[in-house]
């Protein structure tokens, strides 16, 4: 695509800021819980010219797009400044990794946390979480005593997961999440066997429920029983809101089932900057992280990388302050959206930036809810089908917005 027709792409796709934002008059709320303005999340963000897949998403203009996990947020400062110290030096050649990179991500978990993380588990990865998923897979597949042997994950989940199983060519099985009056429930049934791995959006994607530390360690043990690893994809574990504690599996675990448990980490969804290609996974397992290691060789990849490091760095060392800031901002417009749209919030968000609908209790055709609520209110969703077969029904919302588009969004939701 040129210059010019990107141009023109993006135009058609338009930014937050040509959103009308106009709130309506009402009761004084009381005290303002939003952050300090220094970060700018309650002014308009304006992402004309960059590409973002998300409001590419929008189709028309005016629609407010709400469906791709991606914040209308401005991001870091310290990243925004360590990108423009590096980029200032002419030297963009191949980097090693940097060992200091380990010791900075086990501090990371221990100082926002508490959990102990042994460095040496650490895997600096120059990709993305969804391709250190496919790595991973392909590496224990070829491990497993039957190769043939199955795939799990809960549904409703992560699309993602079912895409990467057919892309390995993987035979996976998905087991129905039960729901408790606070919302779902991690299975607590013994799992098939014999299984591959046992994959597991924690926090939950798309409910952002907070998985108990104790179901967890449960989940693992019969993950163990199964022969499966259990792989914990934790990309929204350091948005967990205010109140809350994310249970990191390697650290919670049996410390005897460590061996058999991998967590996948980014900053990209705890920042925004997931347009720059990075993860890290924790791998207590030596042997696997030799394997792994030599999977990421078959493909041309090695760990570390030269923006990849750069945002680690920055975020991991400098960004505290500003997700602190932030997690109140997305706890605050949680509140407003969940006594808004209230019965038809099918789980209370414990986490990111995610919010989990009964289609059929906000008025919507359950089959055709994504469309219904383009139509009626300009907002753009994910269809929950896209979750699984427990999904049909349901819609997800991402409300990481500025205060003012958040207000738009209220006005909207009255037209159901």
């Amino acid at each position: 695509m040129t210059d010019d027709r990107f141009q023109r792409t993006d135009f058609n796709f338009r930014n937050l800021s040509a959103v009308s934002c106009s709130p309506k008059p009402g009761p004084d709320p009381g005290p303002d819980p939003t952050p300090a303005p220094e970060f700018g999340f309650d002014a308009p963000f304006d992402r004309t010219g960059t590409g973002s897949s998300k409001w590419a998403r929008a189709g028309a203009p005016g629609v407010i797009p709400m469906g791709l996990a991606d914040m209308d947020l401005p991001g870091p400062p310290a990243v925004a400044e360590a990108l423009a110290r590096r980029a200032r030096h002419p030297a963009y050649g191949y980097t090693v990794c940097d060992p200091a990179g380990r010791t900075l991500v086990a501090d990371w978990y221990r100082a926002r946390h508490g959990v102990e993380v042994d460095p040496d588990w650490v895997l600096l990865l120059p990709c993305g979480p969804r391709t250190a998923l496919r790595l991973l897979l392909e590496t224990v597949r070829t491990e497993a005593a039957d190769p043939r042997s199955p795939v799990l994950f809960p549904t409703p989940e992560w699309g993602g997961f079912a895409q990467l199983c057919r892309a390995a060519r993987a035979e996976y099985r998905e087991l129905p999440l039960p729901a408790g009056p606070d919302g779902y429930l991690l299975p607590d049934a013994p799992l098939p066997r014999p299984a591959t791995a046992l994959l597991l959006s924690s926090p939950h994607n798309p409910s952002a429920r907070v998985w108990p530390t104790a179901r967890l360690r449960a989940l693992a043990e019969r993950a163990a029983e199964a022969g499966a690893l259990l792989v914990s994809d934790e990309v929204h574990g350091d948005l967990t809101h205010p109140g809350r504690a994310h249970p990191v599996a390697v650290a919670v675990v049996d410390p005897a089932l460590r061996h058999r448990t991998v967590t996948l980490n980014s900053v990209g969804k705890t920042f925004n900057c997931s347009g720059i290609p990075s993860s890290w996974a924790l791998v207590p397992d030596p042997a696997l992280r030799a394997r792994l290691t030599d999977t990421l060789a078959g493909y041309g990849l090695w760990e570390g990388g030269l923006l990849e490091q750069t945002v680690q760095r920055a975020a991991l060392g400098e960004g505290g302050p500003w997700l602190d800031a932030l997690l109140a901002h997305l706890a605050a417009a949680r509140t407003r959206l969940t006594e808004r749209l209230g019965p038809a919030v099918r789980s209370a968000p414990q986490a990111s930036y995610l919010l989990w609908l009964d289609a059929a209790a906000l008025g919507l055709p359950p089959t055709d809810a994504r469309a219904a609520l383009l139509e009626r209110c300009g907002l753009e969703a994910s269809d929950g089908a896209e979750y699984g077969p427990g999904g049909s029904g349901s819609l997800r919302l991402n409300y990481a917005l500025p205060g003012p588009v958040l207000e738009t969004v209220l006005e909207r939701l009255d037209r159901l």
